[in-house]
């Protein structure tokens, strides 16, 4: 059978076909606007991403047998508020999780309400791309919207709701609303009556392997495929990758090099650190996880080789590069201010330490360790829970450095797992899709039987020694750089 995995993305919508076993049958992209109408706004309609996915769907399955399609399921980015009025019509564009409108309400939610009682009522505080803090923004700017609502739903819920007509997400991506109740994985009635929300117009939560429903009779014929096609809730894709690189289960940790950085770890434990520095959130394989967001991670190399060096060439850039832990330049890689374990939007980059014999390759090298040691720093947090890992999976762009790897086994003291697909969400949200039909008996298995390692980096204990030397010094930074960053 096949089993279809949509990533509903921030700029795109990416559709993989995936078979039985694991393997890759076809990948799909398709584009849609993003819409800026202030500064700092940032909007999407749901309608662009629903016409995308479908035409999507028909070129991704063109080519097989439309019979042997078995079922659907999601990742999708999170935090975005979708609004539907009582005839499931939208009431205005989305406001997604890259939107900065919401900092009078997340100050609200923070410091009146108070982080003690968020904390409690949801396992987490509030943060600008939250979904609650997009609620409040449209219950004070744009009341006679407020008064519409009778669903709130994710992206990627839009999408299922389309599919299926049925009102649903799940317990990954509802972890990210500042909604929900993580420990006990449903909706927090008192953060409901902060938002001045019934929990009714919220959509009902699943597992994420769980199915929500089948698609509709319209939607099949239009598909060609047969209305019997389970459609599962999916998860948020944070955790839809982590399915994908068979990060489920306890204590495995998978980092993503990408645009933004993280550090996600699977636990079987619900836990909560006590400055909240970490996200907990509930996983898509029944368990949790705690992830810390660096805002910039491969983009801190990108802008130091694109902006400042002036080259494409990033290897030829990293290849001098051979005194590893003996650097004396350290860089700060808050190019966009910081949220793991800082929370600080104000923060910012520097490099220090150069002195007149400092290289340019030195200033490269300090990029690529300044993005490890602040992975570390939300590493450190996890370890303060009691959490003890031995290696990690890696995925996104900045992965594909021999180097950077290196940098971070020994900065991390972990064994580095680079796995054989690095398609993330959309693997995860096509794997999720198995379990739902019953192809495989539980998220753990179908990751256990379907995700391959190709290339492994093991940490030296000597590199390890001289990188943790270099990570004591850089902890002391950011608090001596804080009140000049005021």
């Amino acid at each position: 059978m096949f089993y279809i995995g949509i990533d509903l993305g921030t700029s795109a919508v990416k559709l993989l076909l995936m078979d039985s076993e694991g393997k890759i049958v076809n990948i799909v992209s398709r584009e849609y606007p993003l819409y800026f109408p202030h500064p700092g706004w940032s909007e999407q309609k749901p309608q662009d991403w629903y016409e995308q996915t479908i035409l999507g769907i028909e070129e991704l399955i063109q080519d097989v047998d439309k019979e042997q399609v078995a079922g659907i399921s999601f990742g999708g980015q999170m935090h975005g508020l979708v609004i539907l009025d009582e005839d499931d019509n939208v009431i205005r564009p989305a406001i997604l999780w890259n939107d900065g409108r919401t900092g009078e309400e997340t100050e609200y939610l923070n410091n009146v309400i108070g982080r003690e009682k968020l904390s409690a009522y949801t396992a987490n505080i509030a943060f600008a791309g939250f979904t609650a803090p997009k609620l409040l923004w449209v219950k004070n700017r744009e009341p006679e919207n407020f008064a519409r609502i009778a669903k709130i739903m994710l992206p990627k819920d839009y999408i299922a709701y389309k599919l299926t007509g049925v009102h649903c997400t799940d317990v990954s991506d509802a972890s990210g609303m500042l909604l929900f109740d993580v420990k006990n994985r449903r909706w927090s009635e008192e953060m409901c009556h902060i938002c001045g929300i019934r929990v009714s117009q919220l959509a009902k939560c699943y597992e994420s392997y769980e199915a929500v429903g089948t698609l509709l009779p319209q939607v099949a014929a239009q598909l060609g495929l047969s209305p019997s096609v389970k459609v599962a809730a999916g998860a948020g894709d944070n955790a839809a990758a982590a399915v994908g690189t068979g990060t489920v289960g306890d204590n495995m940790c998978n980092i993503s090099l990408g645009t933004s950085g993280t550090v996600f770890i699977s636990s079987k434990q619900f836990g909560v650190d006590r400055y909240n520095a970490l996200h907990s959130f509930a996983h898509a394989d029944g368990s949790y996880h705690l992830m810390g967001c660096m805002l910039s991670a491969a983009s801190c190399n990108k802008w130091w080789m694109d902006e400042i060096i002036g080259t494409k060439d990033y290897a030829a850039q990293q290849q001098p590069i051979e005194k590893l832990g003996e650097n004396h330049v350290f860089f700060l890689p808050y190019l966009m201010g910081e949220r793991s374990p800082h929370n600080d939007p104000e923060a910012r980059a520097v490099f220090i330490g150069m002195s007149m014999d400092t290289t340019r390759a030195d200033m490269t090298q300090a990029v690529l360790e300044g993005v490890a040691f602040a992975l570390r720093d939300s590493l450190e947090v996890a370890k303060s829970l009691g959490i003890e890992l031995k290696s990690t999976k890696i995925c996104g762009g900045g992965a594909k450095s021999p180097l950077w790897k290196k940098i971070v086994a020994n900065v991390l003291n972990l064994r580095v797992e680079v796995p054989e697909s690095e398609e993330g969400p959309s693997m995860g949200g096509a794997m999720l899709a198995a379990v739902a039909c019953g192809e495989y008996a539980s998220v753990e298995e179908i990751a256990a039987k379907v995700v391959k390692v190709v290339e492994t980096v093991e940490p030296e204990a000597e590199l390890v020694a001289k990188y943790e030397e270099r990570y004591q010094q850089f902890k002391r930074i950011y608090p001596a750089c804080k009140p000049l960053f005021r």
